[in-house]
């Protein structure tokens, strides 16, 4: 049997990259996906897509920044599907710079999306899952939650926060059946990552010089994040709750 099987699941950010992957490996598991971003035509072609695959999928546009587009999505999943038993909050943004040289626009953005738009989806979320008796929320943070990487200081400080808001979640939440947990990965093959690598001076030596730095050789896929959001969403993590997984190719082993 599929191991999301009459699980319904929202996804958030999950027009592309990590996003996608979890919601095309959710529905192969058996999940009903509801994929929520901000742009509407990529959503289309992941519900399209799941459902050519015999699955079932609904998008909704929604900014994670904004309470009211965010509840408006949670309400509109759950009336859809009638419940709601799993979330990935994956939906990021990044920016390349020291304190000295993050704007306080830049700094305000990268916390919004990361962290408050996982805190506005999770207090959305929870009452539904609740409702369903249980359910698993999974957080896609970063390797650079729990180290740190020069010009990235709003983008650290912001998944930490998510570490932080992850373990506090656990807590809260244990009583209630419904587990929390992050995701930790290092760079992964996303739209995101190479338009980081894009602007480097010279974007192939800045490729083999962080491909170097992991010991396993390879960056990231987004199916390996998806393969273990899948683990953490099903039961087979059901004693598993509080935790920030890395997910990095061993970079944070040295």
């Amino acid at each position: 049997m599929p191991r999301l099987s009459g699980k319904v699941a929202l996804i958030t950010g999950s027009g592309t990259g990590i996003g996608r992957a979890c919601a095309l490996a959710f529905s192969h598991e058996g999940a009903q996906v509801t994929v929520v971003g901000r742009r509407k035509a990529p959503l289309e072609a992941v519900a399209r897509e799941i459902e050519t695959s015999g699955g079932k999928a609904l998008g909704i546009t929604c900014d994670v920044t904004s309470r009211a587009s965010v509840e408006a999505a949670i309400a509109g999943a759950t009336k859809h599907f009638g419940r709601l038993d799993l979330v990935v909050n994956n939906a990021g943004a990044i920016v390349v710079g020291t304190v000295e040289e993050t704007s306080g626009e830049d700094w305000d953005r990268v916390m919004a999306t990361n962290l408050t738009g996982t805190f506005l989806v999770s207090r959305a979320a929870i009452p539904a899952l609740r409702a369903a008796g249980r359910g698993s929320i999974v957080n896609i943070g970063s390797y650079l939650g729990i180290v740190a990487r020069k010009q990235r200081a709003a983008y650290c400080a912001a998944k930490a926060g998510i570490a932080g808001l992850t373990r506090a979640m656990a807590l809260d939440h244990a009583q209630e059946k419904i587990r929390v947990n992050c995701i930790c990965p290092a760079i992964i093959e996303t739209e995101m990552a190479i338009e980081s690598l894009s602007k480097a001076a010279d974007p192939e030596a800045a490729r083999k010089q962080r491909t170097a730095e992991i010991p396993l050789g390879r960056f990231g896929k987004p199916e390996d994040v998806a393969s273990m959001a899948v683990f953490l969403a099903s039961d087979e993590s059901s004693w598993v709750t509080g935790v920030s997984f890395p997910l990095d190719g061993g970079q944070t082993a040295s």
